[in-house]
C-alpha cells in the first residue's frame, strides 16, 4: 500500500505546469527596470562615437551644461580624478568607461549628461562638441595583425601590436602523425559572422547612492547580479556589503547581460557625485552598436580521413575577433571558451586546436549568446566540418557520423581535448530523427526534383553542448567559484520560500523550481514562492548564462530540498515515536517502516518544527546548499532540415525541420519545448536573416532592424520535435542536463548543411552566414564560395 502523493498531479517534476510568471507578464504587471521611479530621480544619456578610430583632441561640454535641467556632463578626463576613466573586464583586460585618448570602434562611450528627464538629456549630448582625428580602422583578425596595422591599444603597456592571447589544447604530435597517415584530408574555411543577442529590453540602470547610509543600490538588467557586486565593489571602491544589486523582470537576456557596461558604471558615478538617484535606459540604437556581441570568428580546419569514413584525427586554428576590449564572460581559464568542446559526439583518436585573438575596431564581442562560451562556434564549425567530409568522401552523411560517434557503450567518454562526457545515446537520435524526417524518401524526391531543375537539400546537425560550468577545478569568473546556491525555508503551515542564485530572463524559473521541491518533498508547486535576483535576499550564486540554471542551480535545490527532507524525517521520528530508522518516505509523507498507514506529512512535520521539535533540536525547517558540481553535463541532439533553393532568385525555404533532444530528465516538458522552439527559431534567424556587419571606414552595417531581422511568427517555419529520448545525467541529483541554449546551438548547421546540400555538385564548398539570397545566387552563377568577412563596401 502507498499513500504517496501524484507527483504530476501537485506539478512536480514530468508535469507541465504553466508558467506562474505569466500571470503578470500577460497583464502588463511586470516590474523592468524603466518602471523603477525613485523620489528626485535623474535621467542619463550616452554620447557615443560616430568614429570607429580617431584621437580625441577636445571635448567642449559648455553648451551642454547652458541648457536648462542639466545637473551634469561627465567626461573621461572628469571620471578619471575618481579612477574610474578605466574598468576592469571578466576577461581580465581593461575597458573605457569614458574615453579619454581616443575612440576604439563606433558607438564607443564618450561622455554622459544627467537631466531633469531623458529628453533634455539627449538635447545635451548633442550640443557636446567633440573634435576628433582620424586614425586607421581595422575589422577583421587579418587587417589586425598586417605588419603595418594600427596598434588599437597603445593605452597598455608593453602592447606592441594586436593580438590578445595565443592559446593551444590538444595533442599536437599525435594529430600530426594521424595526419600523416591519412588517406585524404578534408579542409573548410569558415567565418562565424557577429550575432546580437538583441533583446526585447535593452540594458537598464537605476543607481541610488545614500550618503546617509553609505549605502549603494542599484536596480539593472544583469543576469549574474552577485557578480556585478563584486565587480562594482571593485570599480567604485565600496565594501560589497554597503551594495545592493536588484534585478527586476527582465526583457530578454541571451549572454547579452552578463558583462558591466560602461553605462552601468556611469549612472552609478552620477549617482555618486549628485547625491540622487540617476536612471539610464539604453536606446536600441546604441543597444545596437556598442553592446556585447557574440561570435565574430574564424576557422581553419581539416579531418583526416580513412577512405572508409573514419575520423583520424582533426586540426582547428581559430581566429577569434574580440573587437576593442577583451570583455568576455566566460571561464577565466579558457581563452577561447569552450570551443575545443568539438567533435566530443565523435570517436576521434587525436585533435589538436589553436586560437588567437584579436583586437579590431569594433565593439567588443565574444559573450555567451544562448551559448556556453563559444560553443554554438564550436558546433557549427564541427557539423560544417563534417558535412563537407561526407561529401569529400562520397558517403552518405547520416552513415558518415553514424560510422564516427561515440557508442552508448563507451560513456563515460574522454575526449581528445579532454573533456569527459557522461553519457549520451547518439545513434539513438539520429535513427529517430531519420525516421521523422524520412530520410530515404526525401533522397529520391531530392534527385527526382535535380531532373526537373529544382535544388532541394537536407542537412544534419549533430551535437552535444557542456552545461553547467562548471566544477571548482577548472572553471571561475574573476577568481569566483562557479558553484550556486539555494535556501529553503518551510513555514510551519507548511507553506514554502525558495531564494536563489540564478536570475531568471524568462526561463522559468519560478515555475520549474518550484517543481524541483515538490519533487523533493511533495509540497505542492503552488506552495512553493521563489525569489531570485536582490543581492539582500538570495544567497550568493553566478547567475544564469550559459544553460548554468538546470545543472547548477536546480542541483542546487534538490540538494537543500534534500537537508530539508533530513531534519523532517527526525521531526517525522518524534511524532510517530519511532527510532529514525524505522521512518520511511514516500513522496509528501513519512510512515512508520511495515506500517504504512501510521504516518505523518511533509505539512504535519513542519508544523512540529515549530511547536513539537524533540529535546536538543533546533527550531525551524530550513537550511542552505552550495552546489559544486562534479562534471559539466551533456545535453545530445539531432536536428535535420530540409530546404527548396529557387536557382532564379537564392531564396531558399525551409520544407520540415525535426528536432531530437536527448536533454536527460525533463523538469516541466512544456517549458522544455518553448525552450526549444525559441532556439531553433533564433538559428534559423542566424542562418537566414540575421545581417550585421562593417564597412572599411569601421561603420556598423546592418544596425537596425530592417537589415538585422528578428523573426516573426510569419517568417519561422514549423518544428517537429521528439523526446522519446532521454538519457539521465549519471552525476545531477535529478538526472537533468539542460535545454535552454541546445537549438540555437545545433540548429544552424542544419539550415547551412541543407543549403549546401542543394547546391552540391555546382563545386561551392560553403556560403558564410546569413545566407542572403544574393549570397546564394552569387554562389550558384559563379560556382565560387561566397564569404562575408568585413569590410563590406557601401558605394555600390
Amino acid at each position: 500500500m502507498t499513500k504517496a502523493l501524484d507527483e504530476v498531479g501537485i506539478g512536480g517534476i514530468g508535469a507541465s505546469r504553466k508558467r506562474v510568471e505569466d500571470s503578470r507578464f500577460i497583464r502588463g504587471q511586470g516590474r523592468y527596470t524603466d518602471d523603477i521611479v525613485l523620489p528626485g530621480m535623474l535621467h542619463m544619456e550616452i554620447l557615443r562615437s560616430p568614429m570607429a578610430h580617431a584621437r580625441i583632441k577636445s571635448i567642449d561640454t559648455s553648451r551642454a551644461w547652458e541648457i536648462p535641467g542639466v545637473h551634469l556632463v561627465l567626461t573621461g578626463e572628469m571620471a578619471a580624478t575618481r579612477n574610474l576613466a578605466w574598468m576592469p573586464t571578466l576577461s581580465y583586460d581593461t575597458q573605457a568607461v569614458l574615453a579619454t585618448d581616443k575612440v576604439r570602434f563606433q558607438g564607443q562611450e564618450v561622455a554622459c549628461v544627467v537631466a531633469d528627464d531623458p529628453y533634455i538629456a539627449k538635447d545635451a549630448c548633442d550640443a557636446i562638441d567633440v573634435e576628433y582625428e582620424p586614425l586607421p580602422v581595422v575589422v577583421n583578425p587579418e587587417q589586425a595583425l598586417a605588419e603595418d596595422a594600427p596598434v588599437i591599444r597603445d593605452d597598455k603597456a608593453g602592447q606592441d601590436g594586436n593580438v590578445v592571447y595565443h592559446w593551444e589544447v590538444g595533442d599536437k604530435t599525435g594529430t600530426d602523425r594521424a595526419f600523416a597517415s591519412a588517406d585524404r584530408i578534408s579542409k573548410l574555411r569558415l567565418h562565424y559572422p557577429r550575432s546580437h543577442p538583441s533583446p526585447i529590453e535593452c540594458c537598464a540602470s537605476v543607481a541610488d547612492y545614500d550618503r546617509a547610509t553609505q549605502k549603494l543600490t542599484v536596480y539593472m538588467t544583469t543576469q549574474a547580479p552577485h557578480i556585478v557586486r563584486a565587480a562594482v565593489a571593485m570599480i567604485a571602491e565600496l565594501p560589497e556589503h554597503m551594495i545592493r544589486i536588484v534585478s527586476p523582470d527582465i526583457g530578454g537576456g541571451f549572454g547579452n547581460k552578463v558583462p558591466v557596461y560602461p553605462g552601468y558604471v556611469c549612472s552609478i558615478l552620477c549617482s555618486i557625485l549628485l547625491e540622487r538617484p540617476v536612471k539610464w535606459i539604453e536606446d536600441k540604437s546604441g543597444n545596437l552598436i556598442s553592446t556585447g556581441f557574440a561570435r565574430d570568428m574564424y576557422l581553419d580546419s581539416e579531418l583526416a580521413l580513412r577512405e572508409d569514413g573514419k575520423i583520424l584525427g582533426v586540426r582547428i586554428h581559430a581566429d577569434a575577433d574580440h573587437g576593442a576590449f577583451f570583455a568576455d564572460a566566460q571561464p577565466s581559464k579558457f581563452k577561447i571558451g569552450l570551443l575545443h568542446s568539438a567533435f566530443a559526439c565523435y570517436d576521434i583518436p587525436a585533435a589538436h586546436l589553436t586560437a588567437r585573438g584579436v583586437y579590431t575596431n569594433k565593439a567588443p564581442g565574444g559573450v555567451a549568446y544562448r551559448c556556453s562560451f563559444r560553443v554554438t562556434e564550436a558546433m557549427f564549425f564541427q557539423e560544417r566540418m563534417v558535412h563537407q567530409a561526407a561529401k569529400d568522401l562520397g558517403i552518405d552523411p547520416a552513415e558518415f557520423r553514424r560510422r564516427n560517434f561515440v557508442r552508448a557503450d563507451q560513456f563515460p567518454y574522454r575526449t581528445p581535448f579532454g573533456f569527459l562526457v557522461d553519457s549520451g545515446q547518439p545513434e539513438k537520435c539520429l535513427d529517430v530523427g531519420l525516421k521523422a524526417i524520412g530520410y530515404e524518401d526525401f533522397l529520391k524526391r531530392k534527385e527526382e526534383a535535380r531532373k526537373r531543375g529544382r535544388l532541394l537539400g537536407i542537412g544534419i546537425s549533430t551535437m552535444t553542448e557542456p552545461l553547467g560550468a562548471g566544477n571548482s577545478r577548472e572553471y571561475d569568473i574573476l577568481g569566483i567559484k562557479m558553484f550556486d546556491s539555494a535556501e529553503l525555508r518551510v513555514h510551519l503551515t507548511g507553506k514554502a520560500l525558495l531564494r536563489v542564485g540564478t536570475k531568471s530572463q524568462g526561463q522559468g524559473h519560478e515555475t520549474t523550481w518550484a517543481q524541483i521541491v515538490s519533487h523533493e518533498l511533495g509540497i505542492p508547486a503552488e506552495d512553493v514562492t521563489v525569489e531570485e535576483g536582490d543581492t539582500d535576499t538570495a544567497p550568493f550564486g553566478m547567475g544564469t548564462y550559459a544553460s548554468r540554471s538546470t545543472p547548477v542551480g536546480g542541483a542546487a535545490i534538490s540538494m537543500v530540498s534534500r537537508k530539508i527532507r533530513a531534519k523532517a524525517r527526525k521531526l517525522a521520528a518524534h511524532l510517530l515515536e519511532v527510532s529514525e530508522e524505522d521512518v520511511e518516505w514516500e513522496l509528501g509523507r513519512f510512515y512508520v517502516r511495515g506500517v504504512p498507514d501510521r504516518g505523518v506529512t511533509i505539512q504535519e512535520c513542519a508544523m512540529a518544527a515549530y511547536s513539537n521539535m524533540p529535546d536538543g533540536m533546533e527550531p525551524g525547517l530550513e537550511n542552505h546548499a552550495y552546489y559544486d558540481p562534479p562534471n559539466l553535463t551533456w545535453p545530445f541532439a539531432v536536428y535535420i532540415a530540409t530546404v527548396e533553393v529557387d536557382p532564379e532568385s537564392g531564396v531558399w525555404d525551409v520544407l520540415n525541420l525535426v528536432a531530437v533532444d536527448d536533454c536527460g530528465v525533463r523538469i516541466n516538458p512544456m517549458i522544455v519545448e518553448g525552450q526549444i522552439m525559441g532556439g531553433l527559431t533564433e538559428a534559423y534567424a542566424m542562418s537566414n536573416m540575421q545581417f550585421i556587419t562593417f564597412d572599411e571606414e569601421g561603420n556598423c552595417v546592418g544596425s537596425n532592424y530592417m537589415d538585422y531581422l528578428l523573426p516573426t511568427a510569419w517568417e519561422t517555419p514549423g518544428f517537429e520535435l521528439h523526446s522519446e529520448v532521454v538519457t539521465p545525467s549519471p552525476h545531477h541529483p535529478i538526472g537533468a542536463k539542460g535545454i535552454g541554449e541546445c537549438a540555437a546551438v545545433g540548429g544552424p548547421a542544419a539550415f547551412v548543411n541543407a543549403v549546401m546540400d542543394a547546391l552540391d555538385g555546382t563545386g561551392v564548398r560553403n556560403i558564410d552566414m546569413p545566407l542572403l539570397p544574393d549570397r546564394v545566387w552569387q554562389a550558384l552563377r559563379t560556382g565560387r564560395d561566397v564569404s562575408g568577412v568585413p569590410p563590406v563596401r557601401t558605394d555600390d
